[in-house]
């Protein structure tokens, strides 16, 4: 814990105009950001005496080790800065809205040549009208079922889609006219995409003009004695009627407005937003939020920069009503005005039917909260349990809040892959999950010493020492090498030396480092995003006894590293491991701190053992004609066709090779030197199909 003083700055230092401050640790991972309108009397707030200040702030400020600040012209700046600062470094001392379930939406992909109508959860992506959220997916499917009789917009995917146009028959929804079929050229594009957009106009609240036309085009059908038609359009009409009577009208037709309502206590707050759409009900929202030390008119701030942020000009309604209003009413008005392009109203409903409505979002508000205490009260009080255990029984200074785990996964010593998983405050935290590819290369072998080019045989203990050297070396030169802010711009500066690292980067959990979500910590100049290994574990968990324990604490004399605890979990008996120590820690059976040991061992195995068959998987099924210039899988197949196996293809000579079809000197020449030079090897096997390969 630090001492606020040692970093507090002097109150002539602090500017008077508006701003965005942020606070971070020894490691220098962000853990708050704030906004002021003046940053003088907002900073000094936090640095009075520490009885007075609200407990998870007094936290807070203790585990903080330093305090920046960045100055805006205006506070609708200082508050679109916030949000991206949030966004992107996710400080763990910030309120953070929590989806209390995942929400299914209607989305029309309109980027598409041929919009396709479905349902989708997860993150909006660009291009693509979302209508909801619906409580449910078969709400959007029954309401979909309805509505295409009279929007017969694309539903199927895409495989589906070209399947179709291939074989020039449409699909079922096709048969029933439920579908334009635009895969089989009934309709143009444009006309598809005229009917999509007329489904997004119904959708978004736009309803009575599309039942007067149907009314219109039923009424002059029967006038012409097309009766047929006339049912057909009568029948289209009721099923629009349907659709609407499946969404509550609660205000005027003309009513488009967000209403939010809270429910909190001392510790958490239940937030609930319904989203009228004319005058219609069209969806409903909620989130679960630890108020920490903000008061309510902070915490309604920052659920509409969250509702917000991100949203498109569409997705901002004419009026937000909310129940308290927000800290900064002006800036939060003004900003939504801009992302909407025209006036937005902020205000509390006072009277009248919002105001009843605003009492249902309330009472959902309620119920939400008293559900999220029932399934929380226990989980809470477990994981503060068994991190505590884990403090006394291992005889650590603090709780460990940051814990990682490793483990080895191979075959007889081929394709060694490793992984690391993180849990923080108990949880499981995938973003910061690591997968290794072991290579075998011993410090000799990387210093270019003697036996550099000799194979190395690696086992389980070998493998974990290079995978701790690996990420504690990063570990060191990301902290040494971490860039300093330039207030005045926002942008960090050019490390003083990066040149010569050995260690390379590791791949984490997803397969593109650029898609990995942003965590708190420095920012890397080169990329722009935060290094991922900038700031070390509370505790190191090891899969295995002894020997790995050892190997590991080796590791960290070796890097100097002493701030880091290190146990090991032997599967046999359950044994927990420190280093040097010829006798185990035994934790009774029943102790919470053992069942998080082993929850952490078995999601380390789990995630080492999943990228461990994905490589195997890839190396089985290679062939042993792979990586011949010029020898394509069309090339490969027609010599084992005509030779029959490796084995016969072995024996023949470059003229025997050229009587293949597509085959020259040059082609076979290369394929008989490649066979020459490799030895027998046995065949791969698909371990899906169980089918030998050549």
């Amino acid at each position: 814990m630090a001492d606020p003083t040692t970093y507090r700055p002097k109150p002539g230092e602090i500017p008077t105009d508006p701003g965005v401050y942020r606070f971070r640790d020894s490691h220098g991972r962000v853990i708050y950001v704030g906004k002021a309108n003046s940053l003088r009397p907002r900073l000094s707030s936090y640095f009075q005496d520490i009885t007075a200040l609200h407990p998870r702030t007094a936290t807070m400020v203790t585990t903080a080790a330093s305090v920046e600040w960045t100055v805006v012209r205006t506070e609708v700046e200082a508050l679109q800065l916030e949000y991206s600062w949030i966004k992107e470094f996710d400080p763990r001392f910030n309120v953070k809205y929590r989806d209390d379930k995942s929400y299914p939406f209607l989305a029309v992909t309109m980027g598409e040549e041929f919009p396709r109508a479905q349902v989708m959860r997860g993150a909006k992506r660009k291009g693509t009208r979302y209508f909801g959220p619906y409580g449910h997916a078969w709400a959007i499917r029954e309401t979909l079922d309805l509505l295409l009789r009279v929007f017969p917009v694309r539903t199927c995917s895409s495989g589906v889609f070209k399947r179709a146009a291939a074989s020039g028959r449409p699909c079922l929804l096709g048969y029933i006219d439920k579908c334009s079929a635009p895969c089989v050229g009934r309709v143009t594009p444009d006309e598809h995409r005229a009917i999509a957009e007329d489904f997004c106009d119904f959708m978004a609240g736009n309803t009575t003009r599309f039942a007067k036309r149907l009314e219109t085009r039923m009424k002059e059908a029967a006038a012409e004695l097309d009766f047929e038609q006339a049912a057909r359009l009568r029948d289209d009409i009721g099923a629009l009627t349907k659709a609407l009577e499946k969404q509550a009208v609660v205000l005027g037709d003309a009513t488009d407005a967000d209403v939010f309502a809270l429910a909190d206590d001392d510790l958490e707050a239940a937030v609930q937003v319904f989203h009228v759409r004319g005058g219609r009900i069209r969806g409903q929202r909620g989130w679960v939020v630890e108020k920490e030390s903000e008061d309510l008119p902070t915490l309604v701030e920052h659920l509409l920069q969250q509702v917000y942020g991100d949203a498109d000009r569409d997705a901002v309604p004419r009026e937000v009503l909310v129940p308290t209003l927000p800290a900064d009413l002006d800036a939060v008005t003004e900003w939504l005005s801009t992302v909407r392009g025209s006036t937005v109203s902020v205000r509390v409903p006072q009277r009248g039917d919002k105001r009843t409505l605003m009492e249902t979002v309330r009472r959902n508000a309620e119920q939400s909260l008293a559900r999220h205490k029932v399934a929380r009260a226990g989980d809470l009080t477990l994981r503060s349990k068994a991190l505590q255990e884990l403090q006394d029984y291992l005889g650590l200074d603090d709780a460990p809040l940051r814990i990682e785990c490793y483990d080895v996964s191979h075959v007889q010593g081929t394709n060694v892959v490793a992984s690391m998983v993180v849990f923080e405050d108990g949880l499981a935290r995938k973003s910061e999950y690591r997968r290794f590819i072991v290579r075998g290369a011993t410090s000799t072998a990387e210093a270019g010493g003697p036996g550099a080019d000799a194979p190395v045989t690696v086992d389980d203990t070998a493998a974990m020492r290079e995978v701790l050297t690996r990420r504690f070396r990063r570990y060191l030169e990301d902290a040494e090498g971490a860039g300093d802010l330039d207030l005045s711009t926002g942008v960090v500066s050019e490390p003083s030396d990066r040149d010569g690292r050995s260690v390379r980067r590791d791949s984490p959990a997803t397969d593109d480092d650029d898609d990995g979500p942003s965590t708190s910590g420095p920012i890397d100049p080169e990329t722009g995003r935060p290094r991922r290994f900038a700031y070390p574990p509370s505790l190191v968990v090891v899969d295995g006894g002894l020997p790995q324990v050892n190997a590991a604490q080796a590791v960290l004399d070796e890097l100097g590293i002493e701030e880091v605890a290190l146990v090991g979990l032997a599967k046999r008996l359950e044994e927990v491991w420190l280093p040097r120590d010829d006798h185990p820690v035994i934790l009774p059976r029943t102790s919470e701190g053992l069942y998080l040991l082993q929850r952490l061992r078995d999601e380390a195995h789990r995630f080492a053992i999943t990228f461990h068959r994905q490589r195997r998987s890839k190396a089985m099924t290679a062939s042993q004609l792979d990586g011949i210039p010029g020898l394509g899988s069309s090339r490969q197949k027609a010599l084992l066709r005509h030779f029959g196996s490796v084995k016969r293809l072995r024996t023949a000579d470059v003229s025997d090779i050229m009587a293949v079809p597509g085959f020259g000197r040059s082609l076979a020449s290369a394929v008989v030197n490649h066979l020459a030079g490799g030895a027998p090897q046995e065949p791969a096997v698909n371990l899906t199909t169980g089918e030998v390969l050549e």
